[in-house]
């Protein structure tokens, strides 16, 4: 995995997103780069994995949330730490995508550079994040879009197998 940094927590990375909302109109690749943060990073659960890890990824956008209570917004200071524009921007919790580092959709975060990541978030307000994103996911409030080639088992999937992107 040279010239990719290893996936941790709280660090911000530029990536194919695809919203959920995309994914039940059948698309299969996100229609926008942004900026995503990671909210878990473990180790690959299939033994073929071969050492790399299972991640999921939160987006990050200019929109305002449908909901607040599922979003955070994100300081100025932050944005600045980050290299992100001055605009408004929020963390939306209530989705993920999951797949296996590196993926398919790291993009550069400018054009003819090799860098995928602008850095980590400050603990303190991946902390704010994480609380919100544990307290959702406590309660099935987050819906999860598995961007690998090979899909584990899961209750629209029941066997595992290929998913809509092969």
């Amino acid at each position: 995995m040279a010239g990719f940094p290893e996936p941790e927590v709280g660090l911000v990375i530029s990536y194919s997103y695809l919203w959920k909302e995309e994914e039940e109109r059948g698309q299969v690749e996100g229609r926008k780069d942004r900026p995503c943060a990671i909210v878990l990073a473990i180790d690959h659960p299939d033994a073929e994995a071969d050492g790399h890890k299972q991640v999921a990824v939160v987006p990050i956008t200019h929109s305002p949330p449908h909901d607040p209570n599922v979003a955070v917004e994100i300081p100025p200071r932050v944005k600045e730490h980050l290299g992100l524009d001055a605009e408004r921007s929020w963390v939306i919790l209530d989705e993920v995508n999951v797949f296996t580092w590196p993926g398919f959709d790291l993009r550069p975060i400018k054009r003819g550079e090799t860098r995928v990541d602008y850095g980590l978030l400050p603990p303190r307000f991946f902390d704010q994040l994480i609380a919100k994103f544990t307290e959702l996911r406590a309660h099935g409030n987050v819906a999860a879009a598995s961007r690998d080639e090979l899909a584990p088992a899961s209750p629209g999937n029941p066997q595992g197998g290929p998913t809509s992107r092969t």
